[in-house]
């Protein structure tokens, strides 16, 4: 991640937590094979605003969303596995051939978000 991509992130934090919005942070914490990010690759999820950053695209980062969604409802941090190994007789542009672990936690207006 660029230093720019850590500004855009902070910044949505900080816009979320002064408009007293909850949102979610979806963070990669493992990869194995080839995956289109790699740990360390977060993404802000406000249902307000929309997305900052990515962890990849695609159907997976869809399920990343839809995880996010849970978690900014319930509170309860959720560890979503996105499998990039789909079938290679298909074909696919989404297909990488990894798999990737997301943790994904409720950020609440509460919380610094320049801790995060």
């Amino acid at each position: 991640m660029t230093h720019e991509d850590d500004r855009a992130l902070t910044e949505a934090l900080i816009a979320a937590r002064s408009a007293g919005r909850r949102c979610a942070l979806a963070t990669i914490v493992s990869t194995k094979g080839s995956t289109p990010r790699k740990v360390g690759a977060r993404m802000i999820v406000d249902p307000d605003q929309g997305l900052v950053g990515t962890v990849g695209g695609g159907c997976g980062e869809a399920e990343v969303i839809e995880s996010a969604q849970r978690v900014i409802e319930t509170g309860t941090p959720e560890r979503v596995r996105v499998d990039l190994t789909e079938d290679f007789t298909t074909w696919s542009p989404a297909v990488c051939g990894g798999v990737m672990d997301v943790f994904v936690e409720r950020v609440d207006p509460a919380i610094d978000p320049t801790r995060v």
